[in-house]
């Protein structure tokens, strides 16, 4: 057969099949009598061995060796192609989602572009500086993609730039809550927790709704954070979680601070302080979660609050009744 017939029933140009037989990958076993070049069945078979080796990225070279060499054996160039293959499409996968993200941002011009690029790099940098001050001019400069601004709280690791993150994708309002909400779901737990901080930054219904959800979640970090963060916008379902937080000496602080501004709402003080109360009743109860439990009845307003700690000034536990005893003195002075 002769090459122009070999090359329309194998797909692989003229051109490319005397080069094959330059370096002496193909060599046609026979010349018609004009001297023109001519391949058997074998050879036509080989030059598909050939494309099937190439298919998988086999430089020429590593053909030959692959087809002549006794010798050759396969599964340490097949790994190392394998891992250079993962490389690649690491790269490729990396360059799509910057350029999705590019044009997530639409920008106006090609200067826009160039701002975009600069703010991905630098909340990519290494310097928590650099990192912190990209954050910080997402906003006011050419904004940076959401996607990209969850990506990067989200993994952030540094206290003042994870801070600045989280302002700078509250300022997004609920762009990006959609992404913050899936983190919740990460196997990390750390993941999950920068998830939920970031959630309790943004100041909206629909992110009021999801912290909501969160009080149900497996992970008890998750409920603690969510519970104090719906305890400042007035939701009484974090009650339970707020007072469990005061028992377990877990942010108790903070759980007590958002049990004092639920409280501020008159139809919730009075069961805030009964739920205390009960807690404070309970046997299994130790006694340094008594006096914190007595302490957080401080702040909650009525009748039913200062009339447990009327009871409690007569404590067996002498440090709760000094504490309820020191309470009541202040309320009566205010």
């Amino acid at each position: 057969m002769l090459i122009g017939e070999v090359a329309r029933r194998s797909g692989v140009s003229a051109r490319m099949l005397r080069h094959y037989d330059s370096l002496g990958l193909v060599r046609p076993t026979g010349r018609t009598g004009a001297g023109y070049r001519e391949y058997s069945s074998e050879d036509i078979r080989r030059i598909f061995h050939i494309e099937s080796l190439r298919s998988l990225g086999l430089s020429l070279r590593d053909v030959g060796r692959a087809l002549d060499d006794p010798g050759f054996t396969p599964s340490e160039l097949v790994d190392d192609l394998a891992r250079r293959t993962r490389e690649r499409i690491a790269a490729e996968t990396e360059l799509l989602t910057r350029l999705r993200r590019i044009g997530a941002a639409e920008p106006a011009g090609w200067e826009d572009v160039l701002q975009i690029v600069a703010l991905l790099q630098a909340l990519g940098s290494k310097s928590a500086g650099t990192r912190q001050r990209a954050a910080l001019s997402s906003v006011d400069d050419v904004p940076v993609p959401v996607e990209a601004l969850v990506e990067a709280a989200l993994s952030e690791t540094d206290p003042n730039v994870a801070g600045a993150l989280r302002w700078a994708l509250a300022q997004s309002g609920e762009a990006g809550l959609a992404l913050l909400a899936e983190g919740l779901g990460s196997p990390t737990a750390e993941v999950r927790k920068r998830a939920v901080q970031s959630i309790a930054e943004i100041p909206d219904d629909k992110a009021t709704a999801v912290l909501r959800d969160a009080l149900a979640h497996s992970d008890i970090v998750v409920r603690r954070y969510a519970a104090v963060a719906l305890g400042a916008r007035g939701v009484a379902d974090a009650v339970p979680t707020l007072i469990g937080m005061i028992v377990e000496e877990t942010n108790d602080v903070d759980a007590a601070d958002a049990l004092s501004a639920l409280a501020s709402r008159p139809a919730s003080a009075d069961q805030i302080a009964s739920r205390l109360v009960e807690c404070l009743a309970d046997g299994t109860v130790g006694p340094s979660a008594r006096r914190r439990l007595t302490q957080a009845l401080a702040d909650i307003p009525g009748h039913t609050a200062s009339r447990a700690l009327a009871d409690l000034s007569h404590d067996e536990d002498r440090a709760v009744a000094l504490t309820a005893a020191y309470i009541l003195g202040i309320r009566a002075n205010r």
